[in-house]
């Protein structure tokens, strides 16, 4: 069960897309932390020391995508 799942959908450039992945790696390195802001609130969760890194590329004729999964 699920204590909490937060989902966001975003339209960006490119550079503003690199800007945010940028901007999460340098929390998981510094602060050992992700930080999310939902209703006014900030939400910090702890990210452990060793992780599970999982990268999926599709391409298709309309539509590419890359995800990025990291879980501990």
């Amino acid at each position: 069960m699920d204590i909490l799942e937060i989902k966001e959908k975003h339209q960006l450039s490119r550079e503003g897309a690199a800007a945010y992945l940028r901007k999460l790696a340098d929390s998981l390195a510094r602060h050992n932390e992700v930080e999310f802001t939902r209703h006014g609130k900030i939400l910090r969760v702890d990210v452990a020391d060793q992780v599970e890194l999982e990268i999926e590329l599709e391409l298709e004729s309309e539509e590419s995508k890359l995800e990025v999964e990291i879980s501990w």
